[in-house]
């Protein structure tokens, strides 16, 4: 029996209900300093998903936590704020089951973060209870790809929506979809992968691609069958295929 991958109404987290596992992805802590050079000046996020993600973990029966990448956000090195809202954050979600991380691009040196309560993961991804996480910036192990399941980040997937007036507005999406049989096997020739999902960010500033107008990045653009995926928004609304979606040239 397959596992059921619930996402979390109104939350751009994940929950494997009967495996008691929450999966967020793309935090990037530390994005402000960024966002301040350019003349932007925006509020701390850190408590703000903290307190989003303790909500969270005390409404459902959660044993696990997966941080499916980009944990932090500047690279190649961290601020001193950026080094402490991240320890801090760790420590504080750590109490609330055992926390699973994955690193992302953003995430170099990580280790230095991390507790010895805290499990650290290969970047190319790991398999927990026959689903393969990976971030998705570079290309996934066969052991992730052995899995009839594979979720994954770093596209902050969004849809581009157009009114009738010519209107645009963007919205965080989920993304669903299959990888072609003929890429997969060509790159993963034993792989039975069905599905591979791919998470908004938890961050709310991260921004993001607009899968209806844009390529993926990473590795697994080249992977799914883009235009059959199917999209649907964090309020759960299901917006049909890809496909649909395009803007006619």
């Amino acid at each position: 029996m397959q596992p059921e991958l619930q996402p979390i109404i109104e939350e751009p987290a994940l929950l494997v209900k009967e495996k008691k596992i929450l999966v967020i992805a793309d935090l990037h802590i530390g994005i402000e300093s960024e966002l301040h050079e350019s003349g932007l000046q925006v509020p701390s996020q850190t408590k703000l998903m903290e307190q989003r993600l303790i909500s969270i973990l005390t409404t459902y029966d959660v044993d696990d936590i997966v941080l499916l990448g980009d944990i932090k956000h500047t690279i190649p090195s961290s601020t001193f704020q950026e080094r402490t809202d991240v320890k801090n954050f760790l420590n504080i979600i750590c109490s609330f089951g055992t926390l699973h991380v994955l690193p992302g691009n953003h995430d170099g040196n990580i280790d230095r973060f991390l507790t010895p309560s805290i499990q650290l993961h290969p970047s190319d991804g790991f398999v927990f209870d026959d689903i393969g996480f990976t971030h998705g910036h570079r290309r996934a192990s066969a052991e992730v790809m052995s899995c009839d399941n594979v979720i994954i980040g770093h596209t902050h997937p969004t849809v581009m929506l157009t009114d009738r007036l010519g209107y645009r507005t963007f919205e965080q999406c989920w993304l669903r979809g299959a990888p072609y049989p003929n890429k997969l096997k060509e790159k993963y020739p034993d792989s039975p992968t069905k599905q591979i999902l791919l998470m908004p960010a938890f961050n709310p500033l991260c921004g993001g691609i607009a899968v209806n107008r844009d390529p993926l990045l990473g590795p697994f653009g080249s992977l799914i069958d883009i235009d059959n995926a199917e999209l649907y928004l964090l309020d759960g609304s299901s917006l049909g295929k890809v496909k649909d979606l395009r803007e006619s040239s």
